[in-house]
């Protein structure tokens, strides 16, 4: 017997049945009997905006599953073009399906001269990566204007490619010009991970830029924030290419929505806290005001998980491999101190506050040499993929552009009185 909730309207004795399929109910049931009632639900914390077929997300049991391939499998055989392409795709490539895609993303990955001349060398000196980054993705649909062609299905791969090639490029040209120094153009013989080091750090001496396991250990980390569901960014790119603008703009608008502290900085976060901390002989202490409501635990809990997020597995693996090449990051030893006092209180288990990707992933890059400003940025290249994925979907299901509705809690009706009577 189908599953079904039944709805009655109390002022008239009106019902309504209504059947739960996939584990959500149809609005439309709801429209029907109760025109003008609205579901008033802020931050879409209970209501599904779209059908996906991309990213299983099961926060109860800690499952991350990209088109059902589970993300601790990806993380130990896969690439994060390799990803990329089954994200986009729906399936894993063969090798002659990827030795093309990796040619064709390795092989767009320089940006227009006049970019990174006019544009990027136009900011302030002290300008943020992240903001510049933003600024660029968006300035990058006035040099593709047949990108706003977005029902031709080889516009809008070309332009797939361009952004997944051109956002490491973008990111390490924002960060060059934040420091005063040279741009590096890419260097296609190498793969993304290890050309974006190579952009990011060549010269300098003192990051092991190109060791080959840093470029593996980032590359894991592209896997595991290439998707994440419904998140913020990502609604932000549904939202805005609802309204079928070019997926520059659209991507803009998913990196502003990251740049905001409450979404990407979450692993800043966790590197302030830790050196607010200062010490383990303090790390009770923190836990101890935290309880007591005095402060935040930064990188634990998360708005999905209910569970030890399987993200943070992996990244600790990826940790103990950087620092075996960078040297330990001196806040490693609070971070596992802090971690081990936090699961053995109840306090915290009960409330089902786990370690998240945010936690270990700032201890990562900074001890990779990359420097706070950055994570953002490093989490907006490997999630540009996830979110072209999500664009190309809803445009293939027509969605309609979105248009919520609001509860009006303003002034009711009033007359216009002359300023000299106010």
């Amino acid at each position: 017997m189908a599953e079904s909730i039944t709805i009655t309207d109390n002022r008239t004795g009106e019902q309504v049945e209504v059947p739960i399929v996939d584990g959500a109910v149809d609005s439309e049931a709801w429209r029907k009997l109760l025109p003008g009632v609205w579901f008033h639900d802020p931050a879409l914390l209970t209501t599904s905006m779209t059908t996906s077929a991309i990213t299983e997300l099961d926060g109860e049991a800690g499952i991350l599953r990209y088109r059902g391939y589970p993300i601790e499998q990806l993380a130990e055989h896969s690439t994060y073009l390799e990803v990329a392409y089954l994200l986009l795709n729906g399936e894993l490539p063969n090798e002659t399906q990827l030795a093309g895609w990796n040619h064709e993303i390795t092989h767009h990955t320089f940006i227009h001269e006049n970019m990174r001349k006019r544009f990027m060398e136009g900011f302030h000196y002290d300008a943020h990566p992240m903001g510049m980054l933003v600024s660029a993705v968006a300035a990058l649909s006035t040099f593709y204007p047949e990108a706003k062609d977005i029902q031709d299905p080889d516009i809008r791969q070309k332009q797939i490619v361009r952004l997944i090639a051109k956002m490491p490029t973008l990111a390490a040209c924002a960060y060059r010009f934040s420091q005063g120094m040279p741009f590096v153009y890419p260097d296609n013989r190498l793969d993304i991970p290890a050309n974006f080091l190579r952009m990011m750090f060549d010269p300098v001496e003192h990051i092991p830029w190109s060791d080959p396991a840093l470029a593996k250990a980032l590359d894991v980390l592209f896997i595991l924030h290439a998707d994440h569901e419904q998140n913020c960014g990502t609604t932000a790119m549904r939202v805005v290419g609802s309204a079928h603008a070019d997926p520059y703009s659209a991507t803009a608008a998913a990196a502003a929505a990251l740049y905001g502290p409450r979404h990407g900085g979450a692993n800043e976060a966790v590197i302030k806290m830790l050196n607010e901390i200062g010490s383990m002989d303090n790390v009770e202490a923190f836990v101890g005001d935290v309880k007591a409501g005095k402060g935040k635990l930064q990188g634990f809990g998360h708005r999905v998980y209910k569970n030890y997020d399987p993200r943070a597995r992996i990244i600790k693996k990826v940790a103990d491999e950087v620092f075996a090449i960078t040297g330990k990051n001196p806040l490693l030893d609070i971070a596992l101190k802090l971690e081990e006092v936090a699961l053995a209180d109840e306090y915290f288990t009960s409330r089902k506050l786990y370690p998240n990707v945010d936690f270990y992933s700032g201890l990562i890059y900074q001890a990779m040499g990359f420097p706070t400003e950055m994570f953002t940025v490093l989490f907006a290249i490997p999630r540009t993929s996830g979110w072209l994925t999500h664009w190309v979907e809803l445009v293939e299901q027509d969605q309609k552009i979105v248009r919520p509705r609001q509860i009006y809690t303003g002034a009711a009706v009033r007359d216009y009185v002359p300023i000299t009577q106010r």
